[in-house]
């Protein structure tokens, strides 16, 4: 799989499934999440709402992921994974990388072809960039499956984009 790195906007990324970096309400939120609530319409949060009746009655587990509709955003669905909150006295980054692993697991299972990422937990969630970015890329670079041939990290902003590059190429070392 081919991994790609850009600074834009995740909602316009015009791919088979976009990756939400979800509350693990499943209800909408800030940061991301709002965007991708905001940008894709009714649809999405009417299937989430299904999905917490039905599936997540105490909402979505941290490092799980499920997908849903993508309503009006230009992808075919939407895979919502909830990521960790940054602690710096518990290391939860097993619980960051399953967000990814997750996430790829439901994408390949819909045979999607293209996925695009935020960089999970990086936001309000206050993860470092720096290492939200090793932690996404320990998990993308290496990950072979199935019927997924492209994954695209979506950094918000220059110095985010910038600095998941340097990782990227220090990996790739």
């Amino acid at each position: 799989m081919r991994v790609e790195l850009l600074d834009g906007d995740i909602t316009e990324q015009s791919v088979d499934v976009i990756v939400n970096a979800a509350n693990p309400s499943l209800l909408g939120g800030a940061g991301v999440d709002g965007a991708i609530h905001r940008r894709g319409g009714p649809a999405i949060i009417a299937e989430c709402q299904a999905l917490r009746t039905s599936q997540y009655p105490r909402g979505l587990p941290i490092g799980e992921a499920v997908a849903t509709t993508a309503g009006e955003l230009p992808a075919r669905w939407v895979v919502h994974t909830a990521g960790p909150v940054w602690s710096a006295s518990t290391d939860r980054s097993d619980l960051l990388r399953a967000c990814y692993r997750s996430a790829l697991l439901v994408a390949d299972g819909l045979h999607a072809a293209t996925v695009a990422f935020p960089l999970i937990s990086a936001g309000l969630y206050g993860w470092p960039v720096e290492d939200a970015a090793r932690q996404a890329l320990s998990v993308l670079v290496p990950a072979e499956p199935d019927d997924l041939v492209a994954a695209r990290l979506v950094l918000f902003g220059r110095r985010a984009y910038e600095t998941a590059l340097a990782v990227h190429e220090e990996l790739d070392a």
